[in-house]
């Protein structure tokens, strides 16, 4: 372990690379955040028995239980944000740990600097104490956006149902459909959404957005297969056909 507790972040690191592993707690600790680093499953395991973590940067490939099926445990047992590390250009491996609940992902080789600004962008979506809380673009400032019977709590960062069963959302499927709700009946491409909802530019092959709408239909729709709440729109991107209610009393119409 590396570094202070107090108020800053908590990074909980695992690599089975004891190279990474140095690298990058001696630079993220540079930076102001608490590091734990272990390089395996047992080790994750082990530290989150006795240690509260405020996000865990999980590589793909490992001894024993992989990335995945470590992943797949933390979104069942867990709410700790999940920063994926794969394979370069293998774009497979991306699309699966999103899938699998990740909320960021990062191609090895990567940059330090890079991981640090994802670390910080999704601590900032899940309002980290240590970390100021940036406004998803185009947001509006309220308690309750209501559509279709759902409601979104954006104090609590809650979804209800409407059955008033509470949905469980990765950070980065809170932020997309906040992005919707914020922009209903409009078509918003992929680079847009992915802008309003992580705060950067897609790369080249960028399935983010696309595996994040799988997630969300799959909890929102009655038959994921035929969506009806949240459309493909063909060489546009996604629309949002439902009304929004803002419970504050602020008309749907100023979503916009």
């Amino acid at each position: 372990m590396i570094g202070d507790s107090g108020d800053c972040p908590h990074i909980l690191i695992v690599d089975d690379d004891p190279e990474i592993r140095t690298l990058l707690a001696r630079f993220l600790t540079s930076e102001g955040l608490r590091v734990t680093t272990v390089n395996d499953g047992p080790g994750l395991h082990k530290i989150l028995e006795t240690e509260m973590a405020d996000l865990v940067v999980l590589d793909l490939m490992l001894p024993g239980e992989d990335g995945l099926s470590l992943c797949r445990h933390l979104r069942a047992t867990t709410a700790l944000p999940v920063i994926m590390l794969t394979a370069a250009g293998s774009e497979m491996d991306r699309v699966t740990g999103l899938e699998t609940g990740a909320d960021d992902y990062l191609s090895k080789p990567f940059g330090t600097r890079e991981l640090l600004a994802r670390i910080r962008a999704v601590l900032r979506r899940v309002g980290h104490r240590g970390v100021p809380t940036a406004p998803v673009a185009g947001a509006v400032p309220c308690e309750v956006l209501e559509f279709l019977g759902w409601r979104l709590e954006t104090a609590r960062r809650q979804l209800m149902s409407p059955d008033n069963v509470l949905v469980d959302l990765t950070s980065g499927e809170y932020d997309l459909l906040l992005a919707f709700l914020c922009h209903p009946h409009r078509i918003l491409s992929r680079d847009s959404l992915l802008d309003l909802s992580r705060g950067r530019v897609a790369g080249p092959h960028d399935r983010t957005i696309d595996v994040q709408v799988g997630r969300l239909r799959r909890k929102l729709e009655a038959d994921p297969k035929n969506p009806e709440v949240i459309l493909t729109v063909r060489g546009g991107g996604y629309l949002l056909t439902c009304d929004v209610v803002v419970k504050t009393g602020e008309p749907a119409s100023k979503i916009k």
